[in-house]
């Protein structure tokens, strides 16, 4: 049997392959938001089974594997390594038509130089030779970022977070690869939690400062982005189900944490003023050390309540919420940009019905002077699979400008990542590739191909200019 993931994989004419191969293919990786663990890095970890390194916090495997009925005792339960790789290589074959099947094998063949298809016949043998390599001195965290190229990484961190391990990076002569954190305070803005109160205690512990007043929790936060500043952060990033849209003075937002803060519920209305608050406070502060925001809209999370109190939060029980958006995404940029102070943003929407809402809504607020400064993140999460980049791609292309665009990034909690950016970039050629054989772009290879690069790399290093990035 030829091979599967071949040279040409995903690349449907003579145009698209060209693309690829002189274009795409060798630009380095500029990841700038994933959720890998800055310890392992500062470790340099080795991984001592593919199941580690593979399964382990893959809650996209999780969902497949639970929708074939294989007990959770081989997902997340207790079952050993080398039976959960032989439940996912069970799964494997019916996932075809999802992006794991492409995945799972361009892994394989990428990390690996495995071709053969993952099945239950073939699992022992591939479990076998995964191990082998990964036991090799060669094959650590920092061997995977110089053998994918990756030029930097950008980790997402709590306001709370020590960022020891970034230090540690920092000073590894060893790690050629640009380490730097993201400043995610979701749990700060999030008001409505049980948890809230808990976290403005951990908040005051890592900013060494009491926190009696609504004032104080934003001097805080303050502290801890000049803090993040200082050891090389550029970029925020938000996590939220909709953008809140309800206004809002100091006072109402002072009032609403005092209530908050001695045990009382809160109206919605209220969790959405102080939300909105603290958001555009946020957003000033951003745009004073001169940062990117992003925002993740549209998830619900945590939908299974009784898993969510077995297995706790980031296990594959969320979805894609519905909801309307337009008016508080335009708010919220309109807020910050009324007083001058919109910062660089980044809008991932998780709703794919809202793709002409984000590609409409960017248009509003763009300046003279940046280039793209608002920008349409790409297909996220559920819609980080073919269909989902082509459409965002070609959505933001309707209505604004794809060239500009700053590309793909990995979102994942895995070492074993870093393909998704070769299907990225094979999606990316093989669309205008497509373009060019159907005549409705000419077919010029330095135009096109500059776009190529442009938004393989070349976009972000320049859109987030994180210094010591080459």
């Amino acid at each position: 049997m030829s091979s599967f993931i071949h040279e040409d994989f995903m690349l449907n004419s003579e145009t698209a392959k060209t693309l690829y191969h002189q274009y795409a293919k060798d630009m380095p990786i500029f990841d700038y938001h994933c959720h890998l663990s800055p310890q392992e890095i500062a470790d340099n970890k080795r991984f001592s089974n593919i199941s580690e390194i593979w399964l382990h916090g893959d809650h996209y495997k999780w969902r497949a594997m639970r929708t074939l009925g294989i007990e959770e005792k081989y997902i997340t339960g207790d079952a050993s390594d080398k039976e959960k790789f032989l439940a996912w290589a069970k799964t494997v074959p019916y996932t075809i038509g999802n992006p794991l099947y492409h995945w799972t094998h361009t892994e394989l063949k990428r990390y690996f130089g495995i071709d053969k298809l993952l099945s239950e016949e073939t699992a022992e043998e591939i479990w076998e030779e995964c191990n082998r390599q990964l036991q090799q001195s060669d094959f650590s965290v920092t061997t995977i970022f110089e053998k994918f190229n990756v030029k930097l990484v950008g980790t997402t961190d709590d306001p709370i977070d020590s960022l020891e391990y970034h230090q540690q990076i920092k000073e590894n002569e060893n790690i050629h690869t640009k380490v730097v954190p993201s400043f995610r305070p979701d749990k700060a803005i999030e008001i409505g939690r049980d948890t809230f109160n808990e976290y403005v205690t951990q908040l005051e512990e890592a900013a060494n400062m009491e926190i009696n007043q609504y004032e104080d929790l934003l001097a805080a936060l303050d502290n801890r982005a000049s803090f993040f500043h200082e050891n090389g952060c550029r970029i925020s990033d938000h996590g939220l189900q909709t953008l809140p849209n309800e206004t809002a003075s100091f006072e109402e937002a002072s009032s609403i944490f005092n209530k908050k803060k001695q045990g009382n519920e809160l109206s919605k209305k209220e969790e959405e003023q102080y939300r909105t608050y603290t958001m555009l406070h946020l957003g000033k502060l951003y745009h004073s050390l001169g940062w990117a925001m992003q925002l993740h809209i549209g998830a619900i999370r945590n939908n299974n309540i009784r898993m969510f109190n077995e297995l706790g939060p980031d296990t594959g029980y969320d979805s894609i919420f519905d909801y309307h958006f337009a008016e508080s995404l335009n708010g919220l940029l309109s807020g910050l940009e009324q007083e001058n102070q919109l910062p660089k943003t980044v809008i991932y929407n998780l709703n794919p019905t809202h793709n002409y809402v984000v590609a409409t809504a960017i248009g509003n607020f763009q300046q003279g002077g940046v280039r793209a400064k608002i920008q349409f993140g790409s297909g996220w999460w559920f819609n980080d699979q073919k269909d989902g980049m082509l459409k965002q791609m070609t959505d933001l292309a309707n209505n604004g400008l794809l060239s500009t665009f700053v590309g793909m990034l990995t979102d994942s909690r895995s070492f074993l990542s870093y393909p998704r950016h070769e299907y990225f970039r094979r999606t990316l050629c093989d669309l205008l590739g497509s373009w060019i054989e159907q005549g409705e772009v000419p077919n010029d290879m330095d135009l096109v191909g500059n776009i190529v690069r442009d938004i393989s790399f070349n976009n972000a290093k320049d859109y987030f200019s994180i210094q010591g990035v080459e």
